[in-house]
């Protein structure tokens, strides 16, 4: 494929009543500059990658009141890359209250600005969230394809997917976390970093992990954040119910914001649809889907994962246990492959099911005493969720 031709539909809508602002949080290349050009093709457009305008603002701030008062206009305006120059914050703040201007201020990480202290609009802004691409926007596909190259637009079109992998990592270290200042002790961090593929997809114990890259738990925990609020992981918490099992531990599970990062950090290549990798992968691509579908359809529930003392284990348990999810790589799911699943419903009967696998065709299977557990294809779950029909 070809990333110059290929285009893609994305879902998220922004529709801002006058002079309304808001901020648009993604990742890197998840694709929100662009889209912000092809919605708003009428707005004022600040790129703070821009060098020159970049070191322009970050010496006087003003200048951007300055010149937006000079138009005499009003209207929208976009600041791309809003974390590089955070008191750029306190001139919008102004703006908003004293002219007919609103923004759109689009960033990778809150994380700089609210260490600089600078207000956040004061609740004045609305917030979205932008993620890579989901199986609505891409509609066409293979797994494999998504296990390998992910889902950020460039690397899911590119033919040369992992040279774009490799850099998207080496720049992230550099211009996200050195340039940014975001650690003081960037062998350190790297050190964690190397560390990420034993820990992606498992429930995180910040001691272990501290001993081996040589720094304190405190550390490390400080390390999970940066990765949390530059927006290419997440902490998934275990489900807590006082009736029935204990869980195991009140530990959470972490995962890295893209399928095809995480297996190529792994040095993981998934040539067929079978075995672990494969198994983690499709579980990993389910809980993208997942988040990308509650941010952007603006649904507020909680996906949460469940575990006993046991080791009985549900993957995602969604709107404080109405829905539970089971990923399972097989092409044909049988009963002594859902234990977890079943425990599950047997505590909570009047949770809805479902286990997402490679089979064929959909199917309901009936547990005695238990209750019915509904089997879908991938694809057909993945319909059915963006479709309203999950949760």
């Amino acid at each position: 494929m070809n990333s110059e031709i290929v285009k893609f539909q994305r879902l998220l809508k922004i529709d801002l009543p006058l002079k309304q602002s808001a901020f648009l949080w993604g990742g890197r290349k998840t694709g929100k500059s662009t889209f912000l050009k092809e919605n708003f093709p009428q707005a004022i457009f600040y790129d703070l990658l821009n060098y020159d305008l970049f070191l322009k603002l970050s010496r006087s701030p003003n200048f951007l009141r300055e010149e937006l008062l000079d138009r005499n206009k009003n209207g929208l305006v976009i600041i791309d890359e809003i974390q590089k120059v955070p008191a750029l914050l306190d001139e919008v703040h102004w703006l908003i209250e004293n002219s007919n201007y609103h923004f759109i201020l689009c960033g990778s990480s809150a994380r700089k600005l609210k260490r600089s202290g600078v207000n956040l609009l004061g609740g004045r802004a609305w917030s979205y969230n932008f993620f890579p691409l989901t199986s609505k926007e891409i509609k066409t596909y293979k797994l494999e394809e998504i296990f390998n190259r992910g889902l950020i637009p460039s690397h899911f079109t590119s033919t040369a997917y992992k040279k774009s992998l490799k850099a998207y990592i080496n720049d992230y270290l550099k211009e996200e976390i050195q340039s940014e200042g975001l650690v003081r002790n960037l062998p350190s961090f790297t050190r964690f970093f190397d560390s990420i593929p034993y820990c992606h997809g498992e429930i995180i114990n910040f001691s272990n992990i501290a001993r081996d890259c040589g720094v304190d738990s405190k550390t490390v925990k400080e390390y999970f954040q940066i990765l949390i609020d530059t927006l290419i992981a997440y902490f998934i918490y275990p489900f807590t119910s006082k009736k029935g099992r204990e869980t195991l531990i009140s530990a959470a599970k972490f995962y890295l914001f893209d399928v095809g990062t995480a297996n190529f950090l792994s040095k993981k290549e998934i040539k067929d649809l079978s075995g672990e990798d494969a198994g983690r992968s499709l579980e990993h691509f389910i809980l993208m889907e997942l988040i990308a579908y509650k941010g952007i359809s603006d649904k507020d529930f909680e996906i949460n994962y469940w575990r006993t003392k046991t080791g009985l284990e549900v993957d995602f348990i969604l709107e404080k246990g109405n829905v539970a999810i089971e990923v399972k790589i097989k092409k044909e799911v049988h009963k002594q492959d859902i234990k977890g699943l079943i425990a599950f419903k047997e505590e909570n009967p009047n949770c809805i099911c479902y286990v997402v696998s490679q089979d064929s065709r959909p199917r309901k299977m009936m547990i005695e005493n238990i209750g019915d557990i509904f089997i879908l294809p991938y694809k057909d779950f993945l319909d059915k969720l963006w479709n309203h029909k999950i949760i």
